[in-house]
Parts: C-alpha cells; structure tokens; sequence
C-alpha cells in the first residue's frame, strides 16, 4: 500500500513564504514523478508543479519565478515565495509510480494540506 503524507501548509501573510513536503512510503518500485495541484473553493484542481524522475520541471503560470519545486528520493518539496492571496486553497501531492517491474503506472494522492494567504 502507497501513502503520501503531506506537510508544511499554515496560515501566512501576503509576501510570505512557505515549505510544502510530501513523503511517498510503502511498497513501491519506482517513482515516474510527483507534483502539487491545488484547489481552491469553487474551482477545479489545478497543476502547480510537477518533476520527473529526471529532474525535469513544469510549472503553472500563475506560480512561475514564484515557487519552485524539487525533489528527494521519494520526497517532494514545493517552495512558495512571495505568496499572494490568490494562492489559497489545498494543496494536494501527487504521485505517478510503478510498483513493481512492469506494472502500469498509478497515480496516488494525498490526503491536502490548507494554505491560506492572508493579512
């Protein structure tokens, strides 16, 4: 069984920073990559950052220059600078994994992290 366990999100004002972690654990072979979507009241998740296996990184628009994501064996980060009102919501951590040799891939999620910009 595949868990990821999130961290990091609170309560911050407008210009501040915060560090989001997530940690994949359990039976798994390996990972393709993982990413942060969030979803505020009333709209759709959205891609914030993703990074594959390799190191390659996208990122959404609204958030680039902003934050900035990496990567640690099976734990991923995502660093929020200068956040702004708009970047409030739950944060979700994704992961697409195989677990085992030739198995097709899965996605996995955690359970959300609030982060709330607000003076």
């Amino acid at each position: 069984q595949v868990q990821l366990v999130e961290s990091g999100g609170g309560l911050v004002q407008p210009g501040g920073s915060l560090r989001l972690s997530c940690a994949a654990s359990g039976s798994i072979f390996s990972i393709a990559a993982m990413g942060w979507y969030r979803q505020a009241p009333g709209k759709q998740r959205e891609l914030v950052a993703a990074i594959t296996s390799g190191g390659s990184t996208n990122y959404a628009d609204s958030v680039k220059g902003r934050f900035t994501i990496s990567r640690d064996k099976n734990t991923v980060y995502l660093q929020m600078n200068s956040l702004k009102p708009e970047d409030t919501a739950v944060y979700y951590c994704n992961a697409a994994l195989f677990l085992w040799l030739g198995a097709p891939r899965g996605d996995y999620w955690g359970q959300g992290t609030q982060v709330t910009v607000s003076s």
